[in-house]
């Protein structure tokens, strides 16, 4: 019965989840990715305390996966955040980009 009963807690907050993250409008993307990399943080100091507490080996190594995987979410979360931030700043040039000067830049063609 405990089974069916966590079944289906697990799959309604799938439902719930993907409903209000599909509606969410593309202007909140970069704070809605600032705001999971704080709670990432909260997972890894949870994972810290797992991983430090030594009760047994397993323990141990269960929280050190657990401390590895949490690291890569947050680095990964704030590498993504900030190539997304880096995509509205307007100004100077992206770099990489040689400019074509034409005809009506200096006056001549170039050959």
């Amino acid at each position: 019965m405990a089974t069916i009963l966590e079944l289906y807690v697990f799959v309604l907050a799938a439902f719930v989840g993907f409903m209000v993250i599909s509606r969410v409008p593309p202007l909140l993307h970069t704070p809605l990715m600032a705001a999971t990399n704080a709670i990432s943080g909260i997972s890894l100091v949870g994972s810290l305390i797992a991983a430090g507490a030594a009760n047994n080996r397993v323990a141990t190594m269960l929280g050190f996966i657990a401390v590895v995987c949490a690291t890569s979410n947050i680095v990964g979360g704030f590498l993504i955040t900030d190539r997304m931030l880096k995509m509205f700043k307007s100004g100077s040039p992206k770099t990489g980009v040689a400019k074509v000067s034409t005809a009506k830049d200096n006056g001549s063609a170039r050959t």
